[in-house]
């Protein structure tokens, strides 16, 4: 604890990875360089969907996360190109998750575990109700959520989902 004192003496604020565009791209280039150093392969530069693809992005891991994205988008380039739309977690163009809902008017929100399970419920039974309530097979809703048969088994019996009648 008194470490913690001795060091807040001096704060020092770094604002967050998002909020900072220009750092964004300047830390992509150092990492693309650093990576095509290791891999001993050359690649192209960023280009301007590559940006503002960086740019849009939340960035809630912060600099780490970029560097992961950066390091599977020089792992799985083609022809020395990023391809950085399918780096991102999908969480990024999924609404509602990691990403502002529109009902909010752009805000934030962070749900409860109540809110969660209220969620996932819904979504299951959304799965089942676009599957005529087939749970495995070929169309089934564990198919469709892709996840195994006896996993969304066990989470219909836990959230206590039945059909009805």
């Amino acid at each position: 604890m008194d470490l913690y004192y001795r060091l807040n003496v001096f704060p020092i604020e770094v604002p967050p990875l998002r909020s900072r565009g220009d750092d964004i791209v300047l830390l992509a280039s150092y990492f693309v360089n650093r990576f095509a150093r290791r891999m001993g392969r050359p690649f192209e530069p960023l280009t301007e969907d590559n940006i503002n693809c960086l740019k849009n992005y939340n960035w809630p891991g912060n600099i780490r996360e970029l560097q992961n994205v950066i390091e599977r988008a020089t792992i799985t380039h083609k022809n020395g190109r990023l391809n950085l739309d399918r780096m991102l977690p999908e969480t990024a163009a999924t609404p509602g998750i990691g990403n502002s809902d529109p009902a909010d008017n752009g805000s934030k929100k962070v749900r409860s575990a109540q809110e969660m399970l209220k969620l996932e419920r819904q979504n299951l039974i959304l799965a089942l109700e676009a599957t005529n309530w087939r749970v495995a097979g070929k169309n089934g809703a564990a198919k469709l959520l892709k996840i195994p048969p006896s996993t969304l088994s066990s989470r219909l019996k836990a959230l206590g989902i039945q059909r009805p009648r």
